[in-house]
């Protein structure tokens, strides 16, 4: 056993730590630095290594901390009519039960697991139970220490809040017993396991019981959360002992993870297939303009499906729910005064909100794929005037994609403000529209900059560039962070504008100085 965790960890440490080099290499600022032999000089493994173990220790808790509050805690602060207690026990059970459903790591067809198994022909029973265990084990104190002071924070006794990691843990072991009894019954391979055809269906209405019956004062009575939470110790302890007996590891790794390589490509090929069924074939499509604005008028038309398609859902759904919540407005006096309450200091978290419904990382993936890739052979595509042009085309239409959703939410967030109540500062509501449209011009500006300065695809499509995955990590994790913020709305929403502003004008500048040497083809 001590042996087969050994292999297991070198492993996937090997991988992680060619990773970690390859993004060091990626860095404009350190690729000069570092040596072509990189992988092959003791010191940066060393230092690769130390990276690793460290990453390895902080994604044990990092993840459910953002995932705790995030998820459970913001989210469930939204709302006021239930017990705080009553809404936390509601939300986690039931993404709890969506996590078992979906993410059930006993069942990964991963690299490591295929080297070790397939090619190095491992006792296959010994590495998945060490690594699931392991899996767990990483849940158990990954979500103790969170657990007991987001649950404690919402009023929770401390026994409870001690248990809940532990049943956390027996909802994945029970579900997973489940799947291995499903393959005993009917030898699924691969992604044919029965349970997987319908986990999508279920995850989606747990997620919707989990959000929107509290949005309509219903939730799961807190003594029958707290029961099926201590109901799946035992659950668990079951699956458990299923697992821990199971005999037929190395038939079931077999076919989970026959053609793992084929199956990757398989699956990249169909989503290529995918995308290029929606663009338009048309002959007919044709454009009276000339140059750059030819060309993009060209590839606006031909990509209108990728590209409006799901800014029009978008722009739909947020009408749709703003009118639903302008409408409790006029019947619920009690919803009105908390929907204003809530509006004059709701503005930071339209940060998030807009990231969220950003179509920027569509805009750019398009882009690569359907002409850049063949477009940057050529030097003149290169050139600091061609490339600042070009550049401003595009960021105008990404613009326009992305106001037409920003439009629907601003405009309606500031008839929301003026029927919940209204503000004593009538530029209040100008800041507020406003202030919605600059922060979805600047994720436009954002993605695009980012794109032309760090380019992240490879020829096939696939991002290489570890500073541009670290980039939007922080850009992620900054919005994150201001879900969390409480700010007047005149304060925050002309920060808002005059950041954009600069930003913009900065990322004018740095596309034309940086983007005629950044913006190029990846090995």
């Amino acid at each position: 056993m001590l042996k087969t965790l050994k292999i297991s960890f070198s492993l996937k440490n090997t991988y992680r730590v060619n990773s970690i080099l390859y993004s060091l290499r990626q860095i404009p600022l350190i690729r000069r630095l570092l040596p072509q032999s990189l992988y092959s000089v003791y010191g940066l493994k060393i230092f690769a290594n130390l990276l690793s173990i460290l990453w390895e220790i902080i994604s044990i808790f990092l993840w459910k901390f953002f995932y705790l509050l995030v998820m459970v805690v913001s989210i469930g602060s939204l709302y006021r009519g239930l017990p705080a207690q009553q809404i936390y026990l509601h939300i986690l059970l039931l993404l709890t039960v969506i996590g078992a459903l979906i993410n059930t790591q006993l069942f990964s067809s991963t690299r490591d697991k295929y080297y070790a198994i397939i090619l190095m022909r491992m006792n296959a029973r010994e590495f998945i139970l060490i690594n699931y265990f392991y899996s767990i084990i990483k849940v158990i104190i990954g979500f103790l220490p969170f657990s007991i002071f987001f649950g404690r924070s919402s009023n929770l006794s401390l026994i409870l809040c001690l248990l809940i990691p532990f049943s956390i843990s027996g909802i994945k072991l029970a579900v997973s017993a489940l799947v291995l009894w499903d393959y005993d019954k009917s030898r699924f391979t691969g992604t044919e396991n029965k349970l997987q055809k319908y986990s999508l269906i279920a995850a989606v209405l747990l997620l919707a019981a989990a959000y929107g019956l509290p949005a309509a004062g219903i939730a799961i009575p807190m003594e029958v959360s707290a029961a099926l939470l201590i109901a799946s110790l035992p659950a668990g302890a079951a699956g458990m002992y299923k697992i821990l007996n199971y005999q037929r590891y190395q038939d079931f790794s077999k076919d989970l993870l026959a053609d793992l390589f084929d199956k990757i490509d398989i699956a990249k090929q169909t989503a290529k297939t995918q995308t290029q069924r929606s663009i338009s074939t048309d002959r007919e499509i044709a454009s009276s303009k000339k140059g750059f604005e030819y060309l993009n008028d060209l590839f606006i038309k031909r990509h209108r499906k990728i590209l409006w398609k799901s800014s029009k859902w978008l722009a739909l759904i947020a009408l749709l729910v703003l009118l639903t919540v302008i409408s409790a407005c006029f019947f619920v006096q009690s919803f009105r005064t908390r929907t204003n309450t809530y509006l004059m200091s709701f503005l930071p978290y339209g940060v998030f909100l807009m990231y969220a419904i950003n179509r920027g990382g569509d805009f750019t993936r398009a882009l690569f794929m359907n002409c850049d890739r063949s477009l940057l052979t050529y030097s003149f595509y290169k050139k600091p005037e061609m490339v600042l042009k070009l550049f401003r085309i595009r960021l105008r239409e990404i613009v326009k994609i992305n106001l037409l959703p920003a439009f629907v939410i601003g405009a309606g967030l500031t008839g929301l403000l003026f029927v919940s109540g209204g503000t004593s500062q009538p530029l209040n509501y100008a800041v507020l529209f406003v202030s919605i449209l600059c922060m979805s011009v600047f994720f436009s500006v954002h993605n695009l900059t980012a794109y032309y300065l760090l380019q992240p695809y490879n020829a096939e499509t696939e991002i290489k560039s570890g500073t541009y995955q670290a980039v939007m990590t922080i850009t992620y994790l900054i919005c994150i962070g201001f879900a969390q913020v409480r700010l007047p709305i005149l304060a925050f929403g002309l920060s808002c504008i005059l950041f954009c502003l600069i930003y913009s004008a900065a990322a004018g500048l740095l596309i034309y100085k940086l983007a005629p040497r950044t913006f190029r083809l990846r090995s």
